[in-house]
């Protein structure tokens, strides 16, 4: 435990993306001694899987877009509103650093934090430096990241960038020294399908036919398991039983780190949580990335893993059910095939996000910041890696 206990806030919008890998960070440093408190929006505050020990702030989170002038005025009365706000939380709270997820109410706490000469970072989930974080990437101290390489990051930010990859929940990093799952000539082919917190139309759509459409030695092995809207429920559980697929169908599964290990297959979105659990565990993906997904920053995600060998990515109008019953009876035709996909999702992971983050955030307010993770030292080609040598 560390010495010193000092304070923290942690600011993130209010969707998984975002606070998955700020309650990772704040388990940690409350395990190393430390108080940490939340700043987000109502959906945040309300989300399932917060963690009890962490108070959450709900702060307005105006946007700043969009051509009405009315909509810009809205948006930044939000943002001062939050910014008192927050300096009123820092004034009690005495932050020894703010932390930054992305999302909206991330800015005026960030900005805040700022004014007040408090040090702050951020967090970029993705492979393309989300909107708020650009607007920060010039006022805060640090910048973390989890890819090696960074859309829309400026090369004169570069030099307060440490890449330590995306903290993922502790169920699902404990599965990273499990070995696959033994997948035979005979054996069960299992399949897991999500499409994000709703499942998506077009993974029950087209995921059944794709399926279906394997040749029949790999057709007959199939256990699915997938994640769906509750008003495709029933049209998909028609779809699975008319092409004799076993397939236990849902809206939302408790147990995503177990349904997970038992995986052979992952076919679903992209996102920054999805990428980084996929990685953290190895498991081969057929990814399709969300068309509307800001920057396109789902497909840039989909990058390391695929040209490492652990995924392949369909662009959703390329999406059909014969172009996935091609990838996949590519994918798992010969056993080893999908055993050396895994071994390259997991070699794409970086096991040590969440204890490499929270070295980074102790660096404020106690000795001088860390050079271990900055992204063009020496230790950079190493950095979260260690555990794959």
């Amino acid at each position: 435990m560390t010495a010193v206990s000092r304070h923290y806030v942690l600011a993130a919008g209010g969707t998984g993306g975002h606070l998955i890998p700020a309650f990772a960070l704040a388990a940690e440093l409350v395990r190393r001694g430390h108080h940490v408190a939340l700043v987000t929006d109502s959906r945040g505050a309300a989300i399932p899987g917060k963690p009890d020990f962490l108070p959450a702030h709900v702060i307005p989170a105006g946007r700043l877009g969009g051509k009405n002038p009315l909509g810009w005025l809205r948006g930044l009365r939000a943002i001062l509103e939050g910014r008192r706000m927050a300096l009123r939380l820092f004034e009690s709270f005495q932050p020894s650093a703010v932390i930054g997820f992305g999302g909206y109410p991330a800015f005026p706490a960030v900005i805040a934090a700022t004014a007040a000469q408090i040090p702050t970072i951020i967090h970029e989930q993705n492979a393309v430096l989300g909107r708020v974080n650009r607007l920060l990437a010039s006022r805060v101290n640090a910048i973390a990241t989890a890819y090696r390489v960074v859309e829309r990051l400026e090369d004169k930010h570069l030099g307060k960038v440490h890449l330590v990859g995306n903290p993922v929940r502790e169920d699902v990093l404990a599965l990273r020294e499990q070995p696959y799952p033994p997948f035979t000539e005979d054996g069960l082919l299992r399949v897991l399908v999500t499409g994000g917190s709703q499942g998506a139309r077009v993974l029950s759509e087209v995921v059944p036919d794709g399926l279906a459409m394997l040749q029949p030695a790999l057709r007959s092995r199939l256990q699915v398991i997938q994640q769906c809207r509750a008003e495709d429920l029933d049209a998909v559980r028609q779809r699975y039983a008319s092409h004799g697929i076993p397939a236990e169908l849902a809206t939302y599964f408790e147990d995503m780190a177990e349904r997970l290990a038992d995986a052979h297959l992952f076919i679903g979105r992209s996102g920054a949580s999805t990428i980084a659990e996929l990685t953290a565990v190895g498991r081969p993906a057929i990814l399709i990335p969300l068309p509307i997904a800001t920057d396109d920053h789902q497909a840039a995600n989909t990058r390391e893993m695929v040209e490492a060998g652990g995924a392949r990515a369909i662009r959703q109008e390329k999406f059909t059910a014969v172009e996935l019953a091609k990838q996949i009876q590519a994918m798992a035709q010969h056993p080893p095939s999908l055993g050396n996909a895994a071994h390259a999702a997991w070699n794409c992971g970086y096991p040590n996000a969440t204890t490499d983050l929270a070295d980074l955030v102790e660096s404020f307010g106690a000795a001088p910041m860390m050079d271990v993770i900055r992204m063009g030292g020496a230790a950079a080609e190493t950095s979260g890696r260690e555990a794959l040598a």
